[in-house]
């Protein structure tokens, strides 16, 4: 697959913001240095590194499902389109969501695999899939979720207990067994040799809809902004490292604590962007029933940082999980634009004081 050419370096002129490393196998051996290292980013920017997980040949494999899907005849990939309702798992075509208040479109094209879908696997739970996906389900679909789903499980117990939560707290908000917006999901974006205007850049700018993401990428194009700054930053992909980060759920789970930044993808810079960037993220989020607040009764860290806090609105809230992604799949969707307000209610924690 083309994924897998040989692919310019990442130009060496241009802002970058170095993430701290975090080595999953230390974290898994209880070291205390590399759960403090964790905390850290957790706490600060809420991206980082992570090396030795283990994961490298089920990403592969799920780079070339997402090539072999979006090779297929056009017709054939939107009969598992998404839709309008709300649902994220199936295809989305380019320009079918928007990327700002104006309604302007997107120009990328995904294919979103649930994880319900894929553990329960042959039997539908939400909908089905290309022959691409289900020709791959059990050889490389499947266990790149477990693995994945295990890999922020630990990360959540380590989360967990630096939050003084009782044991177990935040996996039983995450149970596999449950039906929740978990998926992979598999990214194109086409070549923009010589980038695009800071102005349409700033355009996509968000926080993720749930607690982890575990992200796979080759080419450069995500960049964070800093808190306490307005300058965009790129991070740079590093080979057998994923980027992970923290969504609004798990802000919303601290109190404010954990931090779900602000960040955004443009064209890879310099000589990468005349290259299709790929990029593969398995998001973990909340089981559909879970009430997104901070959990304010089982920690008394969470209580004070609540108590602490200039608008606690986010964290008194009665929406559950299923609602809150709900919501911000639909009111992004390209069809359901019915002005400025539309695309502010597919808004997540971006507009916080602290988000920029």
């Amino acid at each position: 697959m083309a994924i897998h050419t040989q692919l310019p370096p990442f130009p060496e002129d241009v802002p970058t913001h170095p993430l701290l490393i975090v080595d999953y196998t230390l974290l898994q051996a209880g070291n205390e240095e590399e759960i403090s290292k964790l905390w850290m980013a957790a706490t600060t920017l809420g991206f980082w590194y992570l090396k030795n997980h283990g994961v490298d040949d089920e990403v592969n494999g799920m780079f070339d499902m997402g090539a072999e899907t979006m090779a297929l005849p056009f017709d054939e990939k939107m009969k598992f389109e998404q839709g309008d309702d709300g649902m994220s798992f199936g295809y989305k075509a380019p320009g079918a969501n928007a990327v700002d208040e104006t309604g302007a479109r997107d120009n990328v094209e995904f294919i979103n695999v649930s994880q319900d879908d894929a553990l329960a696997w042959p039997t539908p739970v939400h909908r089905t899939y290309p022959s691409t996906v289900n020709g791959r389900m059990e050889s490389t679909i499947v266990p790149f979720m477990r693995k994945s789903a295990e890999i922020n499980s630990t990360i959540m117990e380590i989360m967990n207990a630096k939050l003084g939560l009782p044991a177990g707290t935040l996996n039983k908000r995450h149970l596999l067994e449950e039906h929740s917006g978990s998926e992979a999901r598999c990214i194109k974006s086409p070549p923009r040799p010589g980038g695009i205007s800071e102005e349409k850049a700033a355009l996509g700018a968000h926080t993720d809809f749930g607690s982890l993401t575990f992200l796979n990428n080759r080419l450069g194009g995500l960049q964070v902004m800093v808190p306490g700054t307005d300058k965009w930053q790129y991070i740079k992909p590093i080979p057998g490292h994923a980027v992970c980060n923290l969504g609004d759920a798990m802000y919303i789970f601290s109190g404010g604590i954990l931090k779900s930044n602000l960040h955004r993808v443009v064209p890879p810079p310099g000589a990468q962007g005349h290259y299709t960037r790929w990029s593969l993220a398995l998001f973990t989020r909340p089981t559909n029933s879970v009430i997104l607040r901070a959990l304010t009764e089982e920690s008394p860290i969470i209580a004070e940082a609540v108590s602490k806090a200039t608008d606690t609105s986010l964290f008194i809230g009665n929406s559950t999980s299923r609602d809150w992604f709900a919501r911000r799949i639909k009111y992004q969707r390209a069809n359901n634009q019915k002005g400025a307000e539309t695309w502010r209610a597919s808004r997540g924690t971006e507009h916080r004081p602290d988000a920029a």
